[in-house]
């Protein structure tokens, strides 16, 4: 299938895939940087190496003509550590979450990070709070893919937060995205085609 014909399937497949009360919800500036990234699919100019796509646009304006190795993009595939460890490895898995509509756990597992940093204890009972109602209650709008026990021991967990609080349902959701997600981004369109343009970029580097 060619990669025009694969770019008008996703962007069908975004469109059709929530519903009304969904569309609401979304902002109009995630769309349209969804549809940007998914962009990048169908891009074939000499500049497709540029990692511009998925970056944040505060980033994209001081990274506009970042280039991405080959070396840095293959170390990707070693382990899960090595891609989340890399930010343009974990800006590319997160965007190829969004276009399975399944970013939840990422986006969870970064959240988990930035609360071990928190020091203050009201600002720590107020993330705490947070992540719950998102990500972990049973009726969280992201709710990530845990087991009752978890859950239940999670919440009583932060009744009373600490920097711990949140490790054992962050081990399990990064073990998930390891076992599940992971090798499915590394066999994906998106992966194998950035890892063929920073070839193909060298290459021509090189003559």
């Amino acid at each position: 299938m060619c990669k025009s014909s694969s770019f008008s399937q996703a962007n069908q497949l975004f469109a059709c895939s929530y519903s009304t009360t969904d569309w609401k919800k979304l902002h109009c500036k995630d769309i349209q940087a969804m549809k940007t990234r998914l962009g990048c699919l169908s891009n074939k100019s000499d500049s497709c190496s540029d990692f511009s796509e998925f970056l944040p646009p505060a980033q994209e304006r001081s990274t506009r003509y970042l280039k991405l190795s080959t070396d840095e993009v293959t170390r990707w595939a070693d382990s899960f550590d090595a891609l989340l460890s890399n930010k343009y490895g974990l800006a590319a898995f997160r965007t190829f979450l969004k276009t399975e509509f399944s970013d939840e756990n990422i986006e969870f597992w970064l959240a988990c990070e930035d609360y071990k940093k928190i020091k203050s204890p009201a600002k720590m009972m107020s993330k705490a709070n947070k992540i719950y109602k998102e990500f972990i209650d049973i009726h969280a709008p992201r709710e990530v893919n845990i087991d009752h026990r978890t859950r239940e021991e999670t919440k009583q967990r932060l009744l009373e937060p600490t920097p711990n609080s949140l490790n054992e349902v962050q081990t399990k959701v990064y073990s998930l995205m390891e076992k599940d997600s992971y090798p499915r981004f590394i066999r994906s369109k998106i992966y194998q085609d950035l890892l063929n343009r920073t070839q193909i970029y060298c290459q021509r580097k090189s003559v």
